[in-house]
């Protein structure tokens, strides 16, 4: 598959600002699109500096948008989360080929924006440990995302009078579809191979029980 190159930005996926603090209004809601165009700008965000701008102290940003770990699992998801929205809106189709197409369409999106890539290279410890551990709740979310993609597939199946067999629950499903997906996707982090979101593709859909060709 050609990579599109996509800039998650604010202009074309607003914050959905889910999570931790749900920061709504005023000097908290500033702070955080600024922590968010930061990211975007590929640089680390650094709670001293935010605090700085804002002519606070450390301890007021923790209070508004928490530690920088739960910050940066919020302005990860504030992207990452309109990118799967985007991503259901713009694939038709059901079953598991539009799950995988789905999915497909979201790792790509993401891989292919340069501050996403910036992040992974510039603190591998912690980005893998926030985006595929228990230690953030981007994992979670994505795998309540994939499986509420799952039970809607089932639905529409269901309502056709066809079956999306499975061939475990669809939580347990999300879940080992979740971890196949980070093998291929943060493969340069833990196997030293490039990420590849068309391999990643390629092997949740023989999860799924379908052979999928990407589209060249």
């Amino acid at each position: 598959m050609t990579r599109t190159r996509r800039r998650l930005d604010d202009k074309l996926y607003p914050s959905a600002l889910r999570g931790f603090r749900q920061p709504q209004q005023g000097r908290p809601l500033e702070a955080f699109r600024q922590a968010r165009r930061t990211f975007i700008a590929g640089e680390r965000i650094e709670i001293g500096a935010l605090a700085e701008s804002f002519g606070v102290n450390a301890a007021t940003i923790f209070r508004w948008l928490g530690n920088r770990n739960q910050l940066l699992t919020e302005v990860l998801w504030s992207l990452c989360g309109p990118a799967w929205n985007q991503a259901l809106q713009e694939t038709g189709g059901s079953g598991a080929h539009r799950v995988t197409r789905v999915i497909h369409r979201w790792l790509d999106a993401i891989l292919g924006t340069d501050f996403f890539r910036a992040f992974l290279i510039r603190e591998e410890s912690r980005a893998l440990r926030l985006l595929t551990t228990g230690d953030g709740l981007h994992q979670q979310r994505v795998i309540d995302i994939f499986e509420a993609l799952l039970l809607f597939e089932q639905d529409v199946a269901a309502r056709q009078g066809k079956t999306l067999p499975l061939v475990m629950e669809p939580r347990d499903m999300a879940y080992a579809m979740c971890r196949v997906g980070e093998a291929f996707v943060y493969s340069d982090l833990i196997v030293d191979q490039p990420p590849d979101p068309d391999k990643a593709a390629v092997a949740i859909g023989a999860l799924l029980g379908i052979r999928y060709v990407p589209r060249p």
